[in-house]
């Protein structure tokens, strides 16, 4: 079983080289897009915070390009890779959404490459292993999700 900074390591060096993009939004669409995009232009992977994404009713990443996600994925993982706090909750179950939502029809999921998913399979293996307990009442999700990166 790898370690959390074993599988951090994975993504890390799959998503690397992946470009940070001009606008991370359809920014143009609505005020809240723009909102969302001026935020995450703002930012980038050393600097986005949990408190940025971490209010599934209010998370900039559901409006995100693939290629955002992309750029944005090694912080992403970091959070989910962190323990839950009493401010905010296990980042672990909206990365699930952002990985899983759509099924097969996932447009990050179709922008990825080959090395990118298998390294999505492998943290979507280490959080099965290793975070069972916060998993709970996702246990479906992230097996089907699994089953999903690991086939794609």
């Amino acid at each position: 079983m790898p370690t959390d900074a074993e599988a951090l390591a994975l993504i890390d060096a799959a998503f690397a080289d992946a470009p940070r993009p001009v606008h991370f939004t359809d920014y143009r669409h609505c005020c809240e897009c723009a909102e969302h995009d001026e935020l995450l232009r703002s930012r980038d992977r050393s600097t986005l915070q949990h408190t940025d994404v971490g209010n599934a009713g209010w998370d900039p990443i559901c409006f995100c390009s693939p290629e955002g996600i992309a750029y944005f994925m090694p912080a992403l993982v970091r959070f989910a890779l962190a323990q839950p706090n009493d401010q905010l909750d296990w980042y672990g179950w909206q990365l699930l959404f952002h990985l899983y939502q759509g099924g097969a029809y996932n447009t990050f999921l179709n922008a990825c490459s080959a090395p990118q998913r298998q390294a999505i399979a492998a943290l979507l293996a280490h959080l099965i292993d290793t975070r069972a307990d916060l998993l709970e009442l996702e246990t479906d999700d992230i097996l089907q999700a699994h089953e999903l990166w690991s086939n794609a």
